[in-house]
Formats: C-alpha cells, sequence, structure tokens
C-alpha cells in the first residue's frame, strides 16, 4: 500500500539506531539518578527551525523545476507543431524532427538522474543532443519558409536551453550543505542527551512512560531529516516526490499527433 511506501521512505534504520540510544541514555540515566530539567526551546532553535528552512528550501527548488520542466516541454511541442504544420509534406523531416526533440528531453533526464562520477559525460551528451537539434531547425530554411516562422522556431530553441541552464543548475548546486550538516548533528544527538530530562520528567508520569518519550523525539526529528533528504535530489526517483521525465509519455503524445493529421 501507498501508505506504508510513504512510511518507510521517512522511517528508516536511523530511526532505530537514535532511538535504541536514546532510550540507553535515558535508561542510564535512571539507573544512576541522573535528572535535568533542559528547556524545550532549545530544540525548536537549535534543531526545528533550521530543519523546516531547510526542507523549504528543497520543496521551493522542487517547484521551480517542475516550473521550468513544463516550460521546456511547452517549447519542445511548439516545435514539433511548427514542423508538423507549416510543412505538412516533409513526413521524413517531422519523423527526424521528433527524434531530435525526444532525443533532447532523453539527455536531460539521463543527466539530471545519473551519479555525481557521470554528471561529466552527460553533460556533454546532452550538448551534443541540444546540437544536434540547432542543426536540424536550420534546415527549415531549405523549405521556403519566412524568415520571422524561422526565427521564431530558433526563440522556442533558445527558450528550451535556458530552462535546461536552469535545471542543470539546481541539479548542481543543493541547499546550504553547512546547514543539513548542522542539522544533522543535532538531529543525532539530541534524543540521546536529553536523556536527564526524560528521567526528570519520569516524575509526572507514569512509570516507564519516559521512555516513550526519547521515542516520539527521536521519530519526529529522524523523519523530519528524512524529508528533506528526499526532497533534497528531485531527481533521483527515489523518493514519492521526485520530478518525473516522462519521455515515453511525450514520445507517444507526439506520434498519436500524427497519426491523427494524417
Amino acid at each position: 500500500m501507498k501508505i506504508f511506501r510513504s512510511l518507510y521512505l521517512i522511517i528508516n534504520y536511523k530511526t532505530f539506531i537514535v532511538t535504541i540510544l536514546a532510550s540507553a541514555s535515558t535508561w542510564l540515566c535512571d539507573y544512576y539518578d541522573i535528572k535535568a530539567d533542559f528547556p524545550l526551546t532549545l530544540i525548536g532553535i537549535a534543531i526545528v527551525f533550521p530543519v523546516v528552512f531547510s526542507i523549504d528550501s528543497a520543496f521551493k527548488r522542487r517547484e521551480r523545476t517542475l516550473a521550468l520542466l513544463g516550460d521546456f516541454k511547452a517549447h519542445l511541442v511548439s516545435i514539433f507543431l511548427a514542423t508538423r504544420d507549416w510543412i505538412p509534406k516533409k513526413k521524413q523531416f517531422q519523423a527526424d524532427m521528433e527524434q531530435k526533440l525526444l532525443g533532447v528531453f532523453d539527455a536531460l533526464r539521463n543527466y539530471c538522474t545519473a551519479e555525481d562520477d557521470q554528471l561529466k559525460y552527460a553533460d556533454k551528451l546532452l550538448f551534443k543532443s541540444i546540437s544536434e537539434l540547432s542543426l536540424h531547425i536550420q534546415e527549415f530554411r531549405k523549405f521556403d519558409m519566412y524568415l520571422g516562422e524561422v526565427s521564431r522556431v530558433n526563440q522556442y530553441m533558445s527558450k528550451m536551453t535556458i530552462d535546461i541552464e536552469n535545471i542543470k543548475a539546481i541539479r548542481l548546486y543543493p541547499t546550504p550543505i553547512t546547514l543539513r550538516a548542522y542539522s544533522r548533528i543535532f538531529i543525532y544527538s539530541f534524543p540521546i542527551l536529553y536523556g536527564p530530562y526524560f528521567q526528570y520528567m519520569s516524575e509526572s508520569i507514569s512509570e516507564g512512560l519516559q521512555y516513550m518519550m526519547p521515542i516520539v523525539f527521536t521519530f519526529i526529528l529522524i523523519s523530519l531529516d528524512n524529508i528533506q533528504t528526499h526532497l533534497e535530489n528531485p531527481f533521483d526517483q527515489v523518493g514519492e516526490d521526485d520530478v518525473k521525465f516522462d519521455v515515453e509519455v511525450m514520445e507517444e503524445m507526439l506520434n498519436e499527433s500524427k497519426t491523427g493529421t494524417a
């Protein structure tokens, strides 16, 4: 079920490791009678605020990517329709143009989903596909098209390239790395360091319930960290909120469009 997949993404082995350590810390404080009334506001200042800020930044990067991808696909379809409608009798040219357009889309997908050590090679293939598309667009001149129409197609091409470069920038530059490192240090350490506080709170709750507090604290904090991690890279095709590059759907749509006008 989808709900279990979502839970699996935000609750992992780190959750259980920190939970065990936090529970052990609480037990040791109980065993040695160590108690302290630590301020809970420290958790909000040191952890919750930075993590929420990171999640918000990562989510905005994802939304920006979706907007750029939609813009890219719109210009791709515009070039295809110009090829189909402005020179309807050149079927081979239309078929070649479709393959060039889908080639750029597929190269963009491969670049965004590539491992970091493969980015340079994927970038070269992406540039090559853009170059081949640009050369193919210049063949519009052979079909006695108005210079304004050729210029318009080149503008679509230019805007596609701008969208690609913006998406590449999002892929290359994540949210502040130092902020995420800072957050993780405190996320993993606070449930353990707050053992004396959990033991202090046991005086006002039933026996044994003090162990519920480190469990709840850990699940909340580690889950927030896992959510931020999945949103951080919207291209890795792991999280449920990742950006999907539907190249095959686009290809099917273009083929159906050609069939409908035949």
